[in-house]
């Protein structure tokens, strides 16, 4: 409500005559009072006046340019970043709360238009009024793509018919229906084919969707997947189980391995198949074969210039690792860590060569020629007498290099140690017994996960570690190992009479042998 007062005073002064005189003073609803000339507090200074209360150190931060987005988005004016490292958190100059979830929920804190968090208590009407409007405008900006997509539709009714024109409220609700529609039928929301000139060419669906790897990234921070409105649908689960079968099919006729499910990129391959939509088409044998391997290549390179700006800025670690395949051909790979990650250089087929420090010592160097001499602080191997010797003529060749050994291949030749006391080699080899007998036959193993509810860790022979995690497994599954054996099906077996069935029994049910497994 405004009231106009006429100014008495100054037109008696005034005699009566004169534009001063009729000049009127304006009160408003706000209780501020001036003449004309005199201009009522906008945002900006509501904004001054709030910073000016707060501590020195706080003030200091609310006007830090470093602690605000590079953007024209006016909630800025009235919130800072406390910790500029956290970015979804935006601190309140009136009410000094830090508001989580980034600038669009602080600015629902200014308007108190939204049930997602609590108005601000020492907001100005003003700037809560800025900021409704602005959100509403914003708004109404994301659905007007959808409402400039339908003016074709419409236009289909027929000539003949004439439909009342809704609102330009009703427009928005009706256009916001029809995303959430297209939502559940999951069905691509796009536009239809424009000109090239037209700027607004992607549809809404690729603007508001993260890429596949984003998703896959939140799946496994998260450890949680929360089901979509789709899967919480009959339709849903429906479709979900034809998928599943089909992936199944496709697994057991190409005689693909079953841990292939669990690999990352086989949920960023799913995850960009559903973002793509119906009609997906694969590629053919040619372009998996030239084109894609290519475009592969290419993103390594780009991937390993990454990698060589963190080796020349940190330094890295060049790492080898000798192994045998079942080719039984000798391969030595070699890596580089850095704060970056771990980068593979190249493998090295070294069958034909005797691994001599001098062979070793050379193929060491032309890795490292080839990262950089500069780049390389240390290199990691593992503590065969050859490796030592190499990174001691490397050390020589390169005064600035250390020679590491590596931690794991220490583990596991104290274990190796470990396992050589009298004690522990006999448990290790009873263990080795009974896992190899039971394993021998089909319905010992059926009979032993029946009792276990699993399988034992069965040893392995080049990894001494395997031998302490086997009989750690059994002594977890020690009462099941023991019910087995004393078991009506195990004495109506004819392996309980045989020689080697008689003595696995005697060790399961050994007190002795139950106590080193104990200790180790």
């Amino acid at each position: 409500m405004v009231e106009v007062i006429m100014p008495e005073a100054d037109a008696r002064s005034a005699g009566g005559s004169g534009d001063a005189a009729d000049r009127p003073s304006v009160v408003a609803s706000t209780g501020i009072v001036g003449s004309s000339s005199s201009t009522a507090p906008d945002s900006a200074a509501y904004a001054e006046k709030a910073i000016a209360k707060l501590p020195p150190h706080l003030a200091a931060e609310a006007v830090d340019p470093k602690r605000k987005a590079k953007s024209k988005d006016p909630g800025w004016k009235f919130g800072w970043w406390p910790d500029p490292t956290k970015k979804d958190f935006v601190k309140c100059i009136f009410c000094q709360k830090t508001i989580p979830a980034g600038i669009k929920r602080f600015k629902q804190h200014l308007s108190g238009g939204s049930a997602d968090c609590i108005k601000c208590e020492h907001v100005p009407e003003l700037v809560s009024r800025e900021m409704d409007a602005y959100l509403k405008k914003n708004a109404q900006n994301v659905v007007v793509s959808m409402l400039s997509d339908e003016e074709g539709d419409e236009a289909a009714i027929g000539e003949g018919e004439l439909e009342p024109e809704p609102s330009c409220g009703a427009k928005v609700k009706q256009a916001k229906k029809r995303i959430v529609q297209s939502g559940i039928t999951s069905f691509v929301v796009a536009a239809p084919t424009k000109p090239q000139t037209q700027k607004h060419s992607r549809s809404v669906s690729s603007l508001l969707c993260k890429s596949p790897e984003e998703v896959v990234a939140e799946r496994h921070k998260s450890k949680t997947s929360q089901s979509t409105l789709e899967h919480c649908t009959k339709k849903g689960k429906e479709a979900k189980q034809i998928v599943d079968d089909h992936a199944a099919d496709f697994f057991s006729e190409n005689n693909i391995p079953l841990n292939v499910i669990n690999s990352r990129s086989w949920e960023i391959l799913l995850e960009s198949i559903g973002q793509y939509g119906p009609g997906y088409r694969s590629p053919s044998y040619h372009e998996m074969r030239c084109p894609l391997l290519d475009r592969a290549v290419d993103r390594t390179a780009i991937l390993r210039k990454k990698h060589e700006e963190a080796w020349k800025e940190y330094g890295c670690s060049l790492m080898s690792d000798g192994w045998t395949d079942t080719r039984q051909r000798h391969l030595i790979n070699f890596l580089a860590n850095s704060p970056a990650g771990t980068f593979f250089l190249g493998s090295v087929d070294a069958s034909s060569q005797v691994a001599n420090a001098t062979m070793l010592a050379d193929l060491l160097q032309k890795e490292i020629e080839k990262v950089g001499k500069e780049h390389v602080v240390q290199i990691i191997t593992d503590n065969g007498a050859n490796f030592k010797a190499a990174g001691r003529i490397l050390m020589e060749r390169i005064p600035h290099l250390f020679w590491t050994p590596c931690a794991a291949h220490c583990l596991d030749l104290l274990l190796e140690d470990i396992g050589k006391i009298k004690e522990f080699k006999t448990c290790i080899n009873n263990a080795r017994k009974v896992s190899r007998f039971i394993y021998k036959h089909g319905r010992l193993i059926d009979q032993m996960r029946e009792k276990i509810g699993g399988d034992l860790v069965r040893p392995a022979v080049t990894r001494f570690a395997t031998s302490f995690l086997t009989l750690a497994s059994m002594h977890r599954n020690r009462n099941g190992l023991r019910n087995l054996f004393v078991s009506d099906e195990w004495h109506n077996t004819k392996f309980s009479n045989t020689t080697e069935g008689k003595q696995v029994e005697n060790i399961v049910l050994s007190m002795h042998f139950g106590k080193i497994l104990k200790i180790a």
